[in-house]
């Protein structure tokens, strides 16, 4: 498409001696349109989005006036185009992704077209970083097992991902081992602004992305728009569809004072997520203002941004100003890309000075860092915060509490319960509250040198004293780049860590994500043996119920330095605060306080070891990759070659039976429920991405498929297989379906009979019978990663709709994305007050005139023919989603579009 410029807004902009083309956001403010410094600086990078992407078909001069006019009290319901520059991906949510690319190329082959028109239209990276798994830990080699076994298990995937970089244009592919893709975009691929050459001059625009994990917008510390999405909507994205979104309320959140000594980004980040969860700012931007701001460096900045998903906002963003551009400085950017961002910042009215003009917003909240004390957040949602000098008193708590209030209703008789780990005098007794896992994992916090130094010092000053981790706790580091491994090496920290066992284990998502890897069979049985309620403490941002390990059931979030000062006291049911960690080589009691740094020793650790060097060093060759990756054979061809025999790579069935015409959208009628839950249900519920069970209806069929259960691998890992992952498709040990009181996991009940199965089987079942399906829930449908197989398996099960009280904004949109229709009771209604059983038949009245956010009958006939009619609101938000429902899904409606151009 062809920029239109009808706003006159495109000029030249000299760097030194370069000249460049942009679109000059002051152009509207001179015509009238828009009071361009009153509006937030997120809405600005939006307003040149539409402005430069204006082609009077994707983006409209309507579309740019609209946003142009943005008014911090009347933010509407209308929807504007995003055109994001590129898409980062990682392996987990990019290798379906590829996989739907290459099925795409299939089918527009089949289809008569050119499956050359397939092919990313922006740059898109994808790091592969969630694969690897602490099997090894608390050795030197730890790293390089963890490495080689990581290549066995998923040679066939990196295969294909080697593949799709030969195949595809714009396509670039990260090697395993170099980091975490959230802290691989903050440290390397982001200049916070792009360019790109055309005909007539090199147009130069601010950077802005999407990426297909929820933890995208840690990027938003750096200035940089851009959030998590499912696989299905960045690939559409990728083949040159626009974002169509709502328009967005920004939440202005004012920072003011400075944290107090002994606090950290962390206890920030977790006292943010409390305060704004508590507001509810789902669906919002959130951003960042006051002279607070000036004080908090950009790394801290980023752990802030990252946890934006469990605060429930889109973005929680910085805008730029003196220090980002100070980060790009020490991440190893020139000096003439830095000038760039620089000149056009300014130009653009983006960059934030202090003498900057005061920004308008929908609401303003406030803290003060002052108030900040030391926290932590658990035991199972990351927007529950503790004090540390709370945390005895509330695990205890948490023991007796009922299931529904976040605890584990323990009785007075399993409140007593208890295990010997060991023999001899090497025996050790563990109790409630044993922390089983310790984990410095990457994503939140390693992108932060201030937190990691402070866990290095907090191990060296242990470590003097004669202090060591308990026996029976797992501990891991797995930090988000190799700069973080060398910085610590250089500031004499790294082998104070090693030495409590914080031994490297690899770079990417672990712990975080589930791949913790077993607990030692000698500890493992012990909890099982005992129903022992033992404890995670990692420095991630999800501690979802089943997600960090089958066997951990309460874990809490916290910063690296708190991990390594559970790892020493061995329990979470301690106050720190008070309670000695230890002994001393003299027996004399050390307490945290003892061994706790001040600010003033971690700059100085920081000035010492930080530098612009490290960052190069650590990217100097990061498509390279280690051996294991060098050596990997990888095919070409414009079409991937499909093998039948493959466990981890098939072509989906949604694209196989294609019509180039959509049918009219027709009615559901005489649906069943197959899964029925309460609130805050996650993604992960819904597609688990850690270990296949052996008696699980997945393990099942890898096994019939000729897999050993040792070769199982992940969910996650096996996402480019439609036929595990539909199978594992409700399938979390810790999902709770109402249909079946008792029971967790992927179990359900077939109606109207009521015999009990599992949820893959009774999705047989119904198909046979041509019985649509739906899903009952509560508040929060779908919150936690963007995960688009927990619409893809959802859809593959059958399920037609979703009925919920309200839904995370990623989900609901993959949920649209593959054809399933979203709908949300209204306000003050739910299932309960509606006396909803789930065992009814349900018919839902759609047609192929319905729209946006309109109510949508819904009837519900029990057993003995009485009928509930009720009214639901549609949440398909845009026109646009109504056509991708009608399509049957987003790549379904630009696989028709493609054809058309072919006509």
């Amino acid at each position: 498409m062809m920029q239109k410029n009808s706003f006159g807004a495109r000029a030249e902009l000299k760097v030194g001696s370069k000249k460049y083309q942009y679109y000059r956001l002051a152009a509207l403010k001179e015509r009238g349109i828009t009071n361009l410094e009153k509006l937030p600086y997120s809405i600005r990078v939006l307003l040149e989005n539409v402005l430069r992407n204006e082609d009077g078909f994707q983006v409209t001069q309507e579309n740019v006036r609209q946003l142009a006019g943005w008014n911090a009290k009347k933010v509407g319901q209308r929807e504007i185009p995003f055109k994001p520059g590129r898409v980062i991906l990682q392996d987990f949510t990019g290798v379906p992704a590829v996989v739907d690319l290459a099925a795409l190329r299939s089918a527009i082959k089949r289809l008569g077209g050119d499956p050359k028109k397939i092919n990313p239209q922006i740059p898109c990276d994808l790091i592969i970083d969630h694969s690897v798994q602490v099997d090894y830990f608390g050795a030197p080699e730890a790293f390089s097992k963890n490495l080689k076994k990581e290549f066995e298990r998923n040679q066939e995937r990196y295969e294909f991902l080697k593949w799709g970089q030969k195949a595809f244009k714009n396509f670039i592919v990260v090697p395993p081992a170099t980091g975490i893709i959230h802290q691989v975009n903050l440290e390397y691929f982001s200049k916070c602004v792009l360019t790109k050459k055309e005909a007539d001059g090199t147009i130069v625009y601010p950077d802005s992305l999407v990426g297909t994990d929820s933890h995208t917008t840690m990027i938003d510390g750096l200035g940089v728009v851009g959030w998590g999405v499912g696989g299905i909507e960045a690939e559409a994205v990728m083949l040159g569809q626009p974002i169509y979104m709502v328009t967005p309320e920004v939440i202005g959140f004012k920072l003011t004072g400075k944290l107090p000594d002994g606090t950290n980004a962390t206890d920030l980040v977790l006292t943010i997520t409390e305060i704004l969860r508590r507001v509810g700012v789902v669906g919002k931007f959130v951003e960042y203002f006051g002279e607070g701001v000036s004080g908090i460096n950009l790394s801290d900045r980023a752990v802030i941004a990252n946890m934006s998903p469990e605060y429930g906002a889109t973005m929680g963003f910085f805008p730029v100003d003196d220090e980002t551009l100070e980060y790009l400085k020490l991440t190893g950017k020139s000096d003439e890309e830095i000038e760039l961002a620089r000149t056009y910042m300014k130009a653009q009215g983006l960059l934030r000075e202090e003498n900057s003009p005061e920004v308008e917003y929908t609401e303003t909240l406030e803290l003060d860092l002052n108030t900040v004390k030391p926290s932590l957040a658990g035991p199972k949602r990351p927007q529950d915060r503790l004090l540390l000098s709370e945390m005895k008193e509330k695990f205890e708590a948490s023991l007796k509490a009922p299931l529904k209030e976040r605890g584990f209703a323990l009785d007075e008789k399993a409140l007593k319960a208890s295990g010997v780990v060991g023999s001899g005098e090497e025996s050790q007794e563990i109790t409630h509250g044993a922390v089983a896992i310790a984990s410095i994992t990457s994503c939140t916090n390693t992108s932060s040198p201030s937190v990691m130094i402070e866990a290095g010092l907090v191990a060296k000053r242990a470590a003097e004293k004669g202090l060591g981790t308990k026996p029976y706790v797992k501990t891991s580091l797995a930090p988000g780049s190799r700069a973080v491994t060398q910085y610590l090496k250089k500031a004499g920290l790294l082998e104070p860590l090693q030495k409590l066992g914080f031994d490297l284990v690899g770079y990417g998502c672990a712990t975080c994500i589930g791949n913790s890897g077993p607990l030692p069979e000698a500890v493992g049985s012990v909890i099982s043996e005992n129903n022992l309620i033992v404890a995670g403490v990692l420095s991630g941002n999800r501690n979802f119920e089943g997600r960090i390990n089958p066997l951990v059931k309460a874990n809490y979030l916290a910063s690296p330095a708190l991990v390594v000062a559970y790892a020493l006291s061995g329990t979470i049911d301690i106050n720190l605060e008070k309670d000695p960690l230890g002994k001393d080589k003299e027996g004399n009691d050390v307490y945290l306080k003892d061994i706790w740094p001040t600010e003033k020793e971690i700059n100085e650790a920081m000035k010492r070891a930080v530098s612009p060097h490290v960052f190069k060093e650590a990217y100097a060759d990061m498509t390279r990759g280690p051996e294991e990756w060098q050596k990997l054979p990888a095919s070409s061809g414009e079409l991937f070659e499909w093998d039948e025999k493959s466990s981890y790579i098939q072509e989906p069935p949604f694209f196989v039976d294609l019509k180039e015409k959509p049918e009219a959208i027709q009615p559901i009628k005489n649906a069943r429920t197959l899964i029925m839950v309460g609130d805050s249900v996650t993604t992960d519920h819904i597609s688990p991405a850690g270990p296949i069970a052996k008696d699980s209806p997945a393990g099942k069929f890898l096994e019939g498929s000729g897999v050993a259960p040792e070769d199982f691998n992940s969910y996650g890992s096996r996402r480019g297989n439609d036929r595990v992952m539909t199978r594992g498709t409700f399938a979390n040990i810790r999902l709770r379906n109402l249909l079946a009181p008792g029971t967790e996991g992927g179990v359900t009940r077939l109606l109207p009979e009521g015999r009990q199965t599992s949820v893959y089987e009774a999705s047989l079942h119904y198909k046979k019978k041509k019985i649509p399906l739906i899903i009952l829930a509560g508040k929060e449908y779908g919150t936690g990663s963007s995960r688009d197989w927990a619409a893809k398996g959802t859809d593959l099960l059958g399920v037609r709709a979703v009925l919920a009280e309200s839904y995370e904004r990623i989900h609901r949109s993959n949920l649209v994305g593959m054809g399933i229709v979203p709908l949300q009771f209204k306000e003050r209604e739910s299932r309960e007050e509606l006396g909803l059983t789930g065992e009814e038949e349900y018919s839902i009245q759609l047609d192929d005139k319905i729209k946006p956010l309109e109510l949508v009958s819904v009837k519900a006939v029990s057993k003995d023919g009485k009928t509930k009619a009720f009214e639901m609101v549609l949440r398909i938000d845009t026109p646009v989603e109504i056509d991708y429902y009608r399509n049957g899904g987003i790549l379904q409606t630009v696989l028709r579009n493609l054809l058309k151009e072919r006509d």
